[in-house]
Order: structure tokens, then C-alpha cells, then sequence
């Protein structure tokens, strides 16, 4: 499958490099087409993968997984262009957070609105499903890092949209259905967003960000 992936970080590598292990035709898109990160992340896949620009891979991709760090994913997007992402799901897996005044961070949006609702309105034509922004990218692309049956929660306006992502998510990476929860609708993306200044206190609590949430329900 052709997949575009937005960003040369920490997690755009770390989802880049598991699709790329499972044979799919990858393009990491950047800034730049010769970004010093997509080149080391092509490098350290033995070359077996492209990078380009943020248009270049948005134009390319079947499915678009937005890598680019949350506060500034409106503005690659607006590179990636609105027509190349036109009828397409795009994944976004960042989170608005404001690290301007150190840490722990805040958010650049929440409450009434969140990153996950400003990407559908600004890019009405494209499906937006909020998804893998609750975990840490290594337990995105393996989840049995974690015990038990822990929760990937995904919303998003589209219902095929979000079915065909939380296939992939399965298919990918190897999620159960069982544990995909839907919230809903994309504003089910404040919640989820809002949910990382308590996940980066619970980084620190535990000493480690190899964890997730479990559901347990009452009777």
C-alpha cells in the first residue's frame, strides 16, 4: 500500500520504519525534500523507502499519517495542499502542545476545540481520524509492549474513514478490533488531547512512557 507519512520525528520514524519492515511503499515527507531527518530515516531502512517534500508525500500516499508536531501541524499541511489530501484519511497522530514556557507543557487548544476539529474544518474534504495520540510511539507500533487489553481510542467524522483506519491499525501493527474504542465524532479529539498533559504526569510517575490505559467496566 502507498502511505505518506508527515514528519521525520521520533514517531513519523518510528511508524515509517515498522511499514517499511512490513513491505509497503513508504514516502516521508518534510520542510524540505533532503531534510537531514528523512535522510538518516531512509539511510537507517537501507534506502528501502522515498522522501520529499510534505507535498510530494501527501500526493503520493493512499493514506496520510500526520507525524508533524502538533503545533505546527495546521502549517504542514497546508504544504502537504489541500488537494493532494482531497478524499483521503489522514491519521493525525500529534497533539497541540506548548512547550514555549518549558515543561510540563500546556495546549495550544482544548476545552471547545482541539487540533484533531481545526484539520477538519480547514481541510473539509479530507477524512480525519484522530488516532495513536494517547500512546508512545513505541507501543503504537507494537502494542503487546504493554500486558492485557489496553485501549486505542480513534474518532473522526467519517464512519468508513474510521473503520478502514482502525483495519490498518490492525493490520499494521497489530491491534484487536476488540481494543479500537471509538469515541465518536472529531470532537472526540478534545478529550483525547487533553488527556496528554495527565499522560506526561503519568511519564513521570511511572518512569517510563511504556504504558497505556485499560477499561475496566462496572456491572
Amino acid at each position: 500500500m502507498k502511505i505518506a507519512i508527515l514528519g521525520t520525528g521520533m514517531v513519523g520514524v518510528a511508524l515509517g520504519t515498522k511499514l517499511v519492515q512490513g513491505k509497503h511503499d513508504v514516502v516521508m515527507g518534510s520542510r524540505t525534500a533532503n531534510s537531514e531527518g528523512g535522510r538518516k530515516w531512509l539511510e537507517s531502512v537501507g534506502g528501502n523507502a522515498r522522501t520529499g517534500t510534505f507535498s510530494e508525500a501527501a500526493a503520493f500516499g493512499e493514506i496520510v499519517i500526520d507525524c508533524t508536531n502538533g503545533a505546527n501541524s495546521l502549517a504542514a499541511l497546508r504544504l502537504a495542499g489541500a488537494e493532494n489530501l482531497r478524499g483521503k484519511i489522514l491519521i493525525q497522530v500529534g497533539n497541540p502542545l506548548d512547550f514555549s514556557n518549558g515543561s510540563p507543557p500546556s495546549l495550544t487548544v482544548c476545552n471547545t476545540d482541539s487540533l484533531g476539529e481545526q484539520t477538519q474544518r480547514e481541510f473539509p474534504e479530507t477524512r480525519v481520524v484522530k488516532a495513536l495520540n494517547t500512546i508512545n510511539c513505541e507501543v503504537m507500533i507494537n502494542p503487546a509492549r504493554v500486558s492485557g487489553d489496553h485501549v486505542l481510542p480513534i474518532c473522526g467524522n467519517d464512519a468508513r474513514a474510521k473503520s478502514e483506519a482502525a483495519a490498518r491499525l490492525c493490520e499494521w501493527f497489530g491491534w484487536k478490533p476488540s481494543n479500537i474504542l471509538d469515541l465518536g465524532d472529531i470532537t472526540g479529539a478534545r478529550g483525547t488531547e487533553m488527556y496528554l498533559p495527565l499522560w506526561l504526569r503519568l511519564w513521570g510517575a511511572l518512569g517510563s512512557p511504556i504504558f497505556n490505559i485499560q477499561i475496566v467496566r462496572g456491572e
